[in-house]
């Protein structure tokens, strides 16, 4: 569904901050130690009231001096106000220059060959708009969990061949497995999502994107260490047997209000994607709308959602557009 994309060459990178002193300096130095340096770093600060300004100021002079002559461009963007995350990298991402964009988190720490590794991977597949990896979870001291993000998130093997099959669409229309953090994307994507809506978190949307008029793929590789640790703006949920009950015991509707909205935009936004996605995709993203209008409509009343949670599971689009089986018991169970 995309032209022939010329070869990548400029590498920017977008670190969104906010009080984030506390770890911001090994995760920039990770960025500046990389095998393959990017050309740009956009360093976007949400309001931080901390020394996280001042953290970065110390690490780039440090690494100037010992490293004379090499020259990464670097802008900070300061707001004055919160923008929240999502809008913060949509600003950053807009403020790179570089042909291939990489998202980083403040508080995790790049794997030396990072950079030089996606970017080889953009090379060989020139029709890629986006590529994410796995990631190794460690503490806030950077100890391994023992654990990695996809294994946390329950990424199956028949899930990661989808990707790998091209068929990423069908797949992000049940969930999102892509975390920002893990993700380069090609500056043409950047274009075509923009601007990023409110419903979507970043990342999310990019992937999207990406997988309707494109094409994306996974790299089944620990890139990055993706800190946890309590404090995170966006962090891993796990969902593991204690996890899925959590979720049967929560409120539904907030849940199912924000995913409907978040089918409205994406009906309403796909036509108008340039190039548009095929009549297929379409059709999908129209049934996934009904799909979650259904759900968001059931009725309080646990006896009265049983007549119309069967029907909608004979349809297949609880497989189709979630989790199967799981979503049918959280429409039957879950308190209003």
């Amino acid at each position: 569904m995309t032209g022939e994309s010329t070869p990548p060459s400029h590498v920017s990178v977008a670190l969104c901050t906010y009080n984030g002193a506390a770890y911001v300096g090994e995760q920039l130095a990770s960025i500046l130690g990389q095998t393959l340096r990017p050309d740009q770093i956009v360093v976007s600060d949400d309001g931080s009231n901390d020394a996280t300004l001042d953290v970065i100021d110390r690490v780039v002079r440090e690494w100037r001096r010992t490293n004379a002559g090499l020259g990464i461009e670097l802008v900070i963007i300061r707001n004055p106000e919160p923008l929240g995350v999502a809008v913060n990298f949509e600003q950053a991402l807009g403020a790179c220059t570089g042909d291939l964009l990489a998202l980083s988190d403040q508080d995790d720490v790049w794997k030396p060959n990072r950079l030089e590794r996606m970017k080889t991977e953009f090379g060989r597949r020139p029709e890629l708009l986006l590529v994410h990896t796995d990631a190794r979870l460690v503490d806030g001291d950077g100890h391994p969990l023992g654990t990695t993000l996809l294994q946390t998130l329950g990424v199956t093997d028949a899930e990661r061949t989808l990707e790998h099959q091209g068929r990423a669409f069908e797949l992000l229309l049940r969930r999102n497995i892509v975390t920002g953090a893990t993700t380069m994307l090609r500056r043409e994507l950047l274009e075509r999502a923009r601007p990023f809506p409110g419903a979507w978190v970043h990342d999310e949307w990019l992937a999207i994107v990406a997988a309707a008029t494109g094409s994306m793929d996974l790299l089944d590789e620990q890139l990055v260490d993706y800190r946890q640790h309590g404090g995170n703006q966006i962090g891993v949920t796990t969902l593991d047997a204690a996890g899925r009950l959590g979720r049967l015991q929560a409120s539904r509707s907030e849940r199912n209000q924000r995913l409907l909205e978040r089918a409205e935009v994406l009906a309403q936004r796909a036509p108008e994607l340039a190039p548009q996605p095929g009549p297929t995709e379409l059709a999908l993203i129209n049934d996934k709308l009904d799909h979650e209008l259904m759900r968001s409509s059931l009725p309080a009343a646990y006896a009265a959602r049983i007549l119309p949670v069967v029907r909608e599971w004979r349809t297949g689009r609880y497989a189709r557009f979630g989790r199967g089986a799981q979503d049918v018991l959280r429409d039957l169970v879950q308190p209003v």
